[in-house]
């Protein structure tokens, strides 16, 4: 599913301030439907010229916590940000400790160059990487393959859980367990 934000912003090139970003947010929420399976959603920024941190964190980081928290299934990915809009919301997520899925996209919505905006802390990236790494993970899983740092089941499904929080990792449930793999890919 693709959201191109110049249409749902009426043609608008540069986006700025709270108000119109809630705006935004509303658009987004009323815009995409429940799933029942992973889906992601690309918030399409092609021919966005500017974005201030006031509408970022409205309409972008507003959506992404909206749909982590009330549409299970839906993952927000940020798509075609021109060079401007990408370093303001770099900026505004690294001093918000926050991350997110950035990736350019292709004919059919294909995934190209995909990367994180922002940063992850070291236990979390730790954990990010081995999700790359080993694509569809349990915390038990990691908890035997890493025993050596004496991090028990626990303490990983946590870092797990936080990063499907933050949409990195798509959490499936299977009885009483949960796996977690990778949303994209890192080009």
């Amino acid at each position: 599913m693709r959201h191109k934000l110049i249409d749902l912003m009426g043609g608008q090139t540069v986006l700025s301030g709270a108000l119109p970003g809630r705006r935004l947010l509303s658009a987004l929420i009323a815009a995409t439907p429940l799933s029942e399976v992973p889906t992601r959603v690309f918030l399409d920024f092609s021919g966005i010229q500017v974005a201030t941190a006031s509408f970022l964190r409205e309409a972008v980081i507003g959506f992404r916590d909206y749909a982590r928290q009330s549409l299970c299934n839906v993952y927000p990915v940020i798509a075609n940000l021109l060079p401007a809009v990408a370093e303001e919301l770099d900026f505004f997520v690294r001093a918000r400790g926050d991350v997110l899925w950035s990736c350019e996209l292709g004919s059919e919505d294909t995934v190209v160059s995909a990367r994180l905006i922002g940063d992850l802390d070291p236990a979390q990236r730790s954990t990010f990487d081995a999700a790359l790494q080993l694509g569809t993970i349990t915390a038990p899983e990691l908890a035997a393959r890493f025993g050596d740092q004496r991090i028990g089941p626990t303490a990983w499904n946590n870092r797990l859980s936080a990063l499907a929080n933050k949409g990195l990792l798509v959490e499936r449930k299977q009885g009483k367990s949960k796996s977690f793999s990778p949303l994209l890919e890192i080009a």
